[in-house]
């Protein structure tokens, strides 16, 4: 377990980060560590005023103790994951915590620029866009499709609308449960990638395969999943009945697609907006979720800070 060490830098921070909190009215304070330290001695440098301390860490082995001294730990499982990857998730599972509202202000410190060493501090306002799809989430779906190949798709599609595929955009389709139903609705738009491929080869707990995925999503067509998460068939056109369907203004053919397809089987239709990244979730002809890509719902603000000179651990 790595520890980091309060230092004299690390302790200014705390401390010029906490009066940016009470000079700026932020909501709250994130501290992003690299590893466990003395909760009790953080809290203390932290001015008092600060009432809302969130500590987030890869491992829950490195939280322990933080709870006891009125800190808010958050696990985030991701280590060696970029600084920018790690600051984002623990914006988004505080939202999903409750620790954060999704329209706040927060004041993070981190390591920017060095593992294990604190040396940089943001105002973020959280957009009241920002968006986490969490269980609970899901589980208000009421679907027949399993938890983990509903989430293990949507997060997949979050990917392609927040990365795209070599610098362009895309925009793609998935459709998952009722698969049998789902292709009595479908023809081909053209030659299927996975065509002949075994059934392991189009599992998309596989990151390999999901990789796949991302390839053959710049072609037109759907991809139709089992409820077992397992690609049955990719680039499909989906052919349903628009007629009594009503959505939202500038939506395109995928999305009427999908909620066309939702509304006539028990599946659920997932789009990649292709312009602007969002996932939109379908069920039963009508739009139940809708994910922000993550660069679209955080705005940044940095500080400007000159570190002390000196790096000594403080007694």
């Amino acid at each position: 377990m790595v520890t980091q060490r309060l230092t004299k830098q690390f302790n200014t921070m705390l401390e010029t980060a906490g009066g940016l909190v009470l000079m700026t009215g932020a909501d709250a304070l994130l501290v992003l560590l690299d590893g466990s330290t003395d909760w009790q001695k953080l809290r203390q440098t932290i001015p008092e005023g600060v009432k809302q301390v969130i500590v987030a860490a890869d491992l829950l082995e490195d939280l322990e103790g933080a709870e006891s001294e009125g800190l808010l730990p958050l696990p985030l499982n991701k280590e060696k994951s970029p600084l920018l990857e790690r600051l984002q998730h623990a914006l988004l599972e505080a939202i999903a915590d409750g620790f954060l509202r999704s329209n706040c202000d927060v004041i993070a410190v981190y390591s920017g620029f060095e593992f294990g060493k604190i040396d940089s501090i943001s105002h973020i306002r959280l957009d009241d866009r920002l968006r986490r799809l969490t269980s609970r989430d899901l589980q208000r779906l009421e679907s027949s499709v399993p938890l983990k190949s509903l989430k293990t798709v949507i997060d997949l599609a979050s990917q392609i609308g927040r990365e795209g595929r070599e610098g362009k955009k895309v925009g793609t389709m998935f459709v998952i449960g009722d698969t049998r139903k789902v292709l009595s609705h479908c023809k081909d738009s053209g030659f299927d990638p996975l065509k002949g491929y075994k059934r392991e080869s189009r599992n998309l707990a596989d990151a390999k395969v999901r990789e796949d995925i991302k390839e053959i999503a710049q072609m037109d067509g759907a991809f139709v999943v089992s409820p077992d998460g397992f690609v049955e068939k990719s680039r499909q056109i989906v052919e349903v009945s628009h007629a009594d369907l009503t959505l939202s203004k500038g939506l395109g053919s995928r999305h009427w697609a999908a909620a066309g397809i939702s509304q006539l089987t028990k599946a659920i239709g997932i789009v990649v907006s292709q312009s602007t990244g969002t996932v939109r979730l379908f069920q039963n002809g009508e739009t139940v979720l809708r994910i922000e890509p993550m660069e679209h719902a955080v705005k940044w603000q940095e500080f400007n800070y000159d570190p002390p000179a000196a790096d000594t651990e403080t007694n």
